[in-house]
């Protein structure tokens, strides 16, 4: 690590020789194209050296070159790209010949214009991992893609951080998900790699995006084609882990001048296996319980949708997606109990629980655009309805310590409806002003939740209602936002500020029945809260250096409970294990300060602090002396110190990413009563992909990934996780056709184990899962793949369209 600094530090400092290089780009008639991109390559290998945009006149110019061969690159929307011919730069001025761009729409029948992406991505507020394009990603669910993507952390009960710090805002196609906890664990495991184009890592949104996400946003981008023409592709995968899986889809496209028709269509089917340990000790008593969980997952996943350009300026669209899936899960749990002193197990506890799942949602979509002179006007309406439910049975039964006699038996059945409607519209508009542009705008979303928990005791074939266990909880929240922002760029220097205000009013009820004597009376808990919050946001970028640039970042976020963690419902795992919702949960709040560096286009650090006030974390806590109990709550206070170090290599045909993410963390709590909290952890993930070409049609991958020990939510200590993958592909068909096959977790090492001890309560925890798999797929591309420059709604999910349309591909053998 000092090596790599010092090398970076020593980078800043390096002298150039003073030449310069300088040139103008034209159109075919010979006027001046202002606001072209224009790229400075080296001959050798085409790497970007630096950039530029050529200005009123057309010209454009780079100093400050190191003596070498190069050659000139220019890009602008609507044209075809155009290279120079290599040149030498030996210490005096070169002038290169005029850049002369040819019209798209005239130009590009029968061409194929075609770009390679990178493996990740960084830019000033992101970074891309393109999940597309890599061969190890094949036969992975999201969560998974999640669990290895630089900077993301998933603990052993599949909640996520970004850096040391939770409260991450999942969106899925630029929309939020409601979804939380579990929810959106099982929701992210029916989601295919062959779904899935990139994975956006965002640490510092702007006051354009919700503030909802304290460690930042994490933004799944689906697959939409982009190209004219009638054109599809299929795909079909198997895994074999423990058990095997198997995947299936179909994507069409068809697109012309006045009209955009998309879908497409996915099948998962699978069993996947996950086993658990936790040893607790409480008082006088230990529990060593041991978990086998079998998940029978079946899913089918669709999106349709069509755009309608209206002129060169109005765009509107409809869109559908969605998501039906029906899971079984199977936990066989076996717990020995033992008393301390003696260490001798009296009696052992078999609770082999079976739950039937739903979890169905459908997302509807209908959008407008508008773009001209500059301006640009967004409006989106969205409807989202969720339907998830669970139907557990759980039987509990003591033997004696031979297990051969039964000493008890309990027997529960729980029932858990819900459903969630989410309604909300959104509107941006953005112009220049002032020499910059100023963007504003607002939103207003509505969300109802409806969970119905239902427990019966189950004594035969007879199920009776325990009223005291079961209720009905509600939920609505409604969100009022506004936001303005301003980017100018001056000599040397990008600015970039914003703010957004929301105001959230939200109401949960919780309905039951409570017994007085030998009669039941309904009973209601009620809570309500209206709050107002500003959330100021802004970044400065000195980039009169373009080979050196630096940002500084500022940004204020919340995090609020979802739904599950206010549900006061019981939910009893076993005899000795149950969780619960807080209703007095409140929402956490992030301050955020960052500064970055890019040098010479490649090498990224990031430096940032962060305090949370009122922080979200899961409490493993003691109930009636020997029960566990599992809620979340708000852990006062969390400060964390991050550094990354990004840096991509490519010569020739191989090409190389590594990432080093660390952090250091600091937790501080008093829940009274003698129970304090006070820790302090580090944490440090590497990661590092290879990928090499050879033989013209093959490309093989190699991916490591290391996590430190560290400390999770405060109370549970992690050990060090670590895995690798390798992959191989093969292009067939004349290039329509793909064959990926790969090993993942090769030495099967990717597991998670840590203790906790809070309250009088000391535990051992330990899980694993099918991380070692052996994946094969398969993919066929047919129809059109001619992309021309074409109208777009001006969507963030459009712009690498945009890019591409422009001839933003990378230069021959980039």
């Amino acid at each position: 690590m000092r090596q790599v600094i010092l090398l970076f530090l020593a980078g800043l400092f390096a002298a150039n020789s003073q030449a310069q290089v300088s040139g103008a780009t034209k159109d075919a008639q010979g006027a001046a194209i202002t606001g072209a991109t224009v790229s400075l390559l080296a001959a050798k290998d085409s790497s970007i050296k630096k950039l530029a945009v050529s200005k009123e006149n057309g010209v454009y110019s780079f100093a400050n070159l190191a003596a070498g061969k190069y050659l000139i690159k220019a890009t602008n929307i609507g044209y075809l790209p155009v290279f120079s011919a290599p040149f030498d730069v030996n210490g005096s001025a070169v002038t290169v010949a005029d850049l002369k761009l040819e019209k798209a729409a005239a130009n590009l029948k029968g061409v194929v214009v075609t770009s390679q992406k990178p493996m990740i991505e960084m830019k000033a507020d992101k970074m891309i991992v393109n999940v597309e394009g890599t061969i190890n990603s094949v036969g992975s669910d999201a969560l998974d893609l999640l669990r290895k993507s630089p900077g993301v952390q998933v603990d052993k009960d599949d909640n996520l951080s970004l850096s040391g710090k939770n409260g991450v805002q999942v969106y899925i196609d630029g929309r939020p998900s409601p979804l939380g906890g579990q929810d959106l664990a099982n929701y992210l495991k029916t989601l295919n790699s062959a779904q899935i184009e990139s994975i956006e890592i965002i640490t510092n949104p702007s006051a354009k995006y919700e503030a909802a996400g304290n460690a930042g946003i994490i933004n799944i981008r689906l697959k939409k084609n982009k190209a004219l023409g009638t054109n599809g592709s299929v795909n079909a995968g198997w895994n074999i882990g423990v058990y095997a899986k198997y995947n299936a889809g179909i994507n069409l496209n068809y697109r012309n001048k006045k009209i955009n028709l998309f879908g497409n269509y996915s099948y998962n089917k699978g069993l996947n296996e996950s086993s658990i340990n936790l040893n607790r000790t409480v008082a006088d008593s230990s529990f060593n319980q041991k978990g086998l969980i079998t998940m029978d997952n079946e899913s089918h996943n669709f999106k349709a949708g069509m755009d309608y350009f209206i002129d060169k300026k109005n765009t509107i669209g409809v869109m559908v997606n969605g998501t039906l899936s029906d899971p079984g899960v199977n936990n066989y749990g076996r717990t020995p109990i033992a008393y301390i002193p003696g260490g001798v197990v009296d009696r052992i506890l078999i609770a082999d629980n079976t739950s039937i799942l739903k979890r169905n949602n459908v997302n509807f979509n209908a959008n407008y655009s508008y773009t001209a002179g500059g301006k640009s006007l967004t409006v989106n309406a969205d409807h989202g309805y969720y339907d998830i439910n669970s139907n557990q049975y759980q039987p509990n039964t003591y033997y004696d310590a031979a297990e051969k006699n039964i000493l008890s038996s309990v027997i529960y059945r729980m029932k858990a409806p819900t459903t969630i409607n989410i309604n909300s519209v959104k509107a941006d508009w953005e112009q220049p002003f002032k020499k910059g542009m100023l963007g504003f705008g607002g939103k207003f979303s509505n969300v109802k939740t409806d969970n119905d928990f239902q427990r019966y005791n189950v004594s035969g074939s007879v199920e009776t209602l325990d009223k005291d266990r079961s209720n009905r909880f509600t939920y609505k929240e409604n969100i009022s936002a506004g936001y303005v922002n301003y980017n100018r760029a001056l000599k040397g220097i990008a600015l970039q500020a914003g703010v957004r205000v929301e105001n959230t009013d939200a109401a949960g009820t919780s309905n039951s029945e409570k017994k007085t004597g030998t009669v039941y009376n309904p009973y209601t808990e009620t809570f309500k809260r209206s709050y107002v919050d500003f959330f100021p946001s802004a970044a400065i970028t000195f980039n009169k250096k373009p080979m050196n640039q630096y940002s500084v970042t500022y940004s204020r976020r919340i995090d609020r409970p979802n739904y599950q963690d206010l549900n006061p419902f019981e939910f009893k795992l076993d005899e000795y294990t149950f969780q619960k919702g807080n209703i007095n949960l409140r929402p956490q709040y992030t301050n955020s300060i960052g500064l970055s560096n890019t040098y010479k286009y490649k090498l990224t650090t990031t430096l940032n602090y962060s305090h949370v006030k009122d922080l979200f974390t899961q409490v493993f806590d003691t109930a009636e002396k020997s029960k566990a109990f599992i809620s979340k709550q708000n852990l006062a206070t969390q400060d964390v110190v991050s550094l990354s170090i990004s840096y991509p290599y490519r010569y020739k045909a191989y090409s190389m990413f590594a990432n080093v993410n660390s952090y250091y963390t600091k937790y501080e709590a008093d829940f009274g009563a003698g129970r304090k909290i006070n820790v302090n952890a580090g944490g440090l993930t590497l990661y590092v992909q290879n990928s090499i070409k050879f033989a013209k049609t093959f490309t093989a991958e190699l991916t490591g990934y290391y996590s430190a020990p560290t400390v999770y939510q405060g109370t549970i200590k992690a050990k060090s996780m670590y895995f690798a993958d390798a992959g191989l592909q093969k292009q067939i068909l004349k290039g329509r056709g793909t064959i990926k096959t790969s090993v993942s977790d090769v030495f099967h090492t990717f597991k998670f184990s840590g203790t906790s001890d809070f309250a009088g309560q000391h535990s051992d925890i330990s899980s694993r899962w099918e991380s070692r798999q052996f994946k094969l797929n398969f993919v066929y591309r047919f129809g059109s793949n001619l992309v021309k420059a074409a109208r777009q709604r001006g969507t963030a999910a459009d712009d690498e369209t945009k890019r591409v349309q422009s001839g933003g591909g990378v230069a021959p053998g980039l």
